[in-house]
């Protein structure tokens, strides 16, 4: 089964006994919104640089792409406008793309959407696994690279986003700090994707920040 980049993390991003968030919601809308822009650059439809997203080949060759990063493209194309990454990233990481996404993995078979209420009052929403396998197969390819094997673009973006997320360690918790930081500094790939991976890394730490610091200022004023 294939699944996007935004999947991946956000599968990574829940318990697998019990299906409970590992990371706050603010980090993880954060870390939804910039793996999908992250996927436009690894397929080569926009580049990122720290004062704008370029796109560069709007329609993708013809190729079939992704509902979501395909209404993504559409909205970056007709919006028309120059903007930070870290602005996409927080217009699209939010609560509505976080539900949509795990609602296909439910869909799909890979989680079961168990709902329930705290104190039989505040409702809640779980999301345990119906089938591991596709979470086993994404925790092996990063677990591996982790290991010291060579990274293709999508998996060392994919760590990149978790790091930033602060979602590596609590995914992996054995993982090396050093490891982390050789794959993430890009060193290892080429100009083009050593620079994707240090805007995703700064933009989705942006855009977690930006969002914390918004919540927490209408909490005081409200």
């Amino acid at each position: 089964m294939s699944v996007t980049i935004a999947e991946e993390v956000l599968l990574l991003a829940h318990s697998e006994q019990d299906g409970k968030q590992l990371i706050g919601s603010t980090e993880l809308n954060a870390a939804l919104g910039g793996a999908v822009l992250a996927e436009l650059a690894v397929d080569g439809r926009i580049a990122l640089s720290e004062k704008r997203v370029v796109v560069k080949d709007a329609a993708g060759g013809g190729a079939e792409l992704d509902s979501e990063l395909e209404a993504t493209m559409t909205r970056i194309v007709e919006d028309g406008k120059e903007r930070k990454p870290a602005w996409w990233v927080a217009k699209i990481g939010n609560s509505k793309l976080r539900t949509r996404l795990l609602t296909r993995l439910a869909d799909t078979g890979v989680l079961t959407q168990e709902r329930g209420k705290i104190l039989g009052i505040f409702p809640t929403t779980r999301w345990p696994e119906a089938d591991g396998r596709v979470e086993a197969e994404i925790r092996a390819r990063v677990a591996s690279v982790l290991g010291g094997s060579e990274p293709d673009e999508r998996t060392a973006v994919l760590i990149a986003v978790l790091h930033a997320a602060k979602l590596d360690r609590k995914a992996f918790p054995g993982a090396s700090k050093e490891r982390i930081k050789e794959i993430t500094e890009g060193a290892w790939a080429g100009e083009a994707v050593a620079k994707t991976i240090a805007e995703i890394n700064a933009v989705i730490m942006i855009a977690a920040t930006s969002a914390a610091i918004g919540a927490a200022t209408s909490a005081s004023t409200g």
